[in-house]
């Protein structure tokens, strides 16, 4: 099994060497010294809470070229904590009363792997703010969790069965004219070539 590389973060010295003690003997990973952090394909930042100081800290991480998956261990995490976490690309979080090696080692191995890992209780309430979300912000504006509105998603699924802007402008009662628009825009704000790269990129972003 390849041992993947990980750096680790923290300004508590007792808990950075309470963590080094733990995942030091594990096959499973590799811990890179600072000089080789920029090699690490998982980074652990450990924090009393999502602050700002930590948000910092993620930031930087995130600007790297090579950025690594990013695991927080956390002493205390409220929902605006969850939330701003996962908005700052963070692929795993364990609670330091739950950091033990084997749980360590689990959460560094699936963020490697490019998935999510969090605590059942904690996966429980960010799946509740999105539904709020979803339900109190988005829905009430015509928009969906994917940044796009009903109308262009369903614009969207028409061009990729083959419809062209007359067929999709009958279909949906819109004007050739509107479809050209909605399909402007879609291209403007995602940064897209042309309708074609759009029904691409929204196929392989699930987003239809």
């Amino acid at each position: 099994m390849p041992r993947t590389p990980i750096s680790l973060i923290s300004t508590d010295a007792i808990t950075r060497v309470g963590l080094l003690s733990q995942l030091r003997p594990r096959p499973e990973v590799l811990l890179l010294d600072d000089v080789e952090a920029d090699q690490a394909e998982v980074t652990l930042v450990v924090c009393d809470s999502v602050n700002e100081p930590t948000l910092r800290t993620l930031r930087a991480l995130r600007r790297r070229t090579a950025a690594p998956a990013l695991v927080l261990v956390v002493t205390h995490v409220d929902d605006a904590g969850l939330v701003t976490a996962a908005e700052h690309g963070v692929a795993g979080i364990v609670r330091r009363c739950d950091a033990d090696a084997d749980r360590l080692v689990t959460v560094i191995r699936a963020a490697a792997a490019g998935e999510g890992s969090l605590p059942p209780d904690l996966l429980g309430r960010l799946l509740q703010h999105v539904g709020a979300l979803h339900r109190d912000v988005l829905t009430p504006r015509g928009l969906t969790i994917t940044a796009l509105r009903d109308r262009e998603i369903e614009v969207l699924r028409l061009l990729a069965d083959g419809f062209d802007t007359a067929d999709i402008a009958a279909k949906l009662s819109y004007s050739p004219r509107t479809i050209k628009t909605i399909l402007h825009d879609i291209t403007n704000r995602f940064h897209l070539r042309n309708r074609c790269h759009a029904v691409a990129y929204a196929l392989r972003n699930g987003l239809i």
